[in-house]
């Protein structure tokens, strides 16, 4: 390994030093801007820990809190209870008006179905697009529902749409269902060879869902019809 000579030296200690005092100049220089700079990420800081415990969580508990009772007309069938409430309980629309996703995604799924059960298909398609949960099972669903809407509102072109993102979000058996679905809203779309592909993938891809014991004769009603 080469010497360092005492020349080197020098020069290295003096580049050091050089260095820090650069360092040290600069901070004189700046130190009010860097610790005001400093101060300020700690106060975003902390207002954004004050607002998620003492504003966010109380309205998430709130929310959750105010769900109980429209989730019980909804799973009782009072579906226009569900959505508007009474005297002492508010209904999904007043929750979602007041606390929107802090409520729970599940929120727009339920006031979605509640108005496609109630015939209120536009607002159902409105509520079920804001849906954004996690769990593909229940992302399906939803998107199936949107699907069952346009149905409803003869929209046979956008149900297909909707009912093939279905069958692709999930990855089970359901997917079948909403094959199915999609199947049926082809033929009433016209297209019979659109149907067929969809049936033919039931068969094909999900032998063992229940929608598969059946769907031969879909298949041979088109395939008898060409």
């Amino acid at each position: 390994m080469a010497k360092i000579t005492k020349n080197e030296e020098e020069v290295r200690q003096q580049n050091v030093a050089d260095a820090v005092s650069k360092t040290d100049q600069f901070f004189k220089e700046n130190g009010k801007i860097i610790y005001g700079c400093v101060i300020a990420v700690l106060v975003i800081a902390l207002a954004i820990l004050a607002y998620n415990r003492f504003v966010l969580q109380p309205k998430i508990a709130q929310a959750t809190e105010q769900m109980v009772p429209a989730e019980q007309w909804f799973e009782a069938g009072e579906y226009e209870l569900a959505l508007t409430g009474d005297d002492n309980n508010p209904g999904f629309e007043e929750i979602i008006s007041k606390y929107g996703s802090k409520a729970g995604e599940a929120v727009y799924m339920y006031a979605g179905i509640a108005k496609l059960q109630t015939g209120a298909y536009e607002e159902a398609i409105s509520y079920l697009k804001k849906y954004a949960g996690k769990d593909p099972i229940m992302l399906a669903r939803a998107q199936a529902c949107i699907g069952d809407a346009y149905v409803e509102l003869q929209d046979y072109a956008a149900a297909i749409d909707w009912f093939s993102k279905a069958a692709k979000t999930t990855d089970n058996a359901l997917a079948a269902a909403y094959l199915l679905k999609a199947g049926i809203a082809a033929e009433a779309n016209g297209n019979a060879q659109q149907a067929l592909s969809f049936y033919k993938e039931i068969k094909d891809q999900w032998a063992n869902a229940p929608e598969s014991l059946e769907i031969d004769k879909y298949i041979t009603r088109i395939e008898n019809a060409q």
